[in-house]
């Protein structure tokens, strides 16, 4: 029997793109979806409960309050075996989720991280400030881990023992290096996998303004920082 696998997607006014990733989910191999409406001003919880998601809604705002808030779902209701994280905004490719968890499910991975500087990325998709933090950061997280990531990419997976050993906590821009570098230190196999990218629906709340990009940069390599200076909290 193949394990479950649920997805987690965290959505802050996406009512344009979230019906494009939902309809794009394979099923199966996926069990269930949740999508955290983090605070949204549209219809993004509407078009979710539409497309048969499970919607919960986290006020809180930040990318790692709504898949916190996700999460906390989740335990509470038949956790999955293996969990996929996935943007709202159209930029991955729903579709090559299988590819992702393939590692986990033949046994050699406990995390996946979807890499798209290793896959196919249209151009512009891949915004230069967003391309030169992930090089930063992953040259860090070498220098001080001892191993190479290609990317903090948000298309992920992950089984679900190994993440509650992560105790996960950050709630803004540092949850996926939280993720990785917490990983490192458990000793949990990590791979990267080739996924595809493609521009965004929309604009970015994040490297789409120059704020969100220094906030985002700061509270990544802070959080990749932090870890290796012994903080677990």
């Amino acid at each position: 029997m193949q394990p479950s696998i649920d997805v987690v997607i965290p959505a802050f006014n996406e009512e344009a793109s979230l019906p494009l990733v939902l309809a794009a989910l394979p099923s199966p191999p996926v069990r269930r979806i949740v999508v955290c409406n983090n605070a949204s001003t549209d219809g993004t919880a509407a078009v979710a409960s539409a497309a048969g998601a499970t919607v919960v809604r986290e006020e809180r705002p930040g990318y790692g309050s709504a898949c916190l808030c996700a999460l906390d779902y989740l335990r509470r209701n038949d956790p999955p075996e293996i969990v996929v994280f996935l943007d709202a905004d159209f930029s991955d490719h729903p579709q090559e989720l299988p590819q992702l968890v393939a590692p986990i499910l033949s046994g050699n991975a406990d995390l996946v991280i979807g890499s798209r500087t290793l896959g196919e990325r249209e151009p512009g998709a891949l915004l230069p400030q967003a391309r030169a933090g992930n090089l930063v950061a992953c040259w860090l997280i070498r220098l001080l881990y001892g191993h190479r990531f290609t990317d903090l990419g948000p298309f992920r997976a992950i089984r679900w023992e190994a993440l509650e050993q992560l105790e996960m906590r950050d709630r803004t821009f540092g949850w996926t290096a939280e993720m990785q570098v917490k990983a490192l230190r458990q000793r949990l196999r990590v791979l990267d996998v080739p996924v595809s990218y493609r521009r965004r629906v929309g604009v970015s709340k994040i490297t789409g303004t120059l704020r969100g990009t220094v906030l985002a940069g700061y509270k990544i390599l802070y959080t990749v920082l932090r870890y290796s200076l012994g903080r677990r909290d």
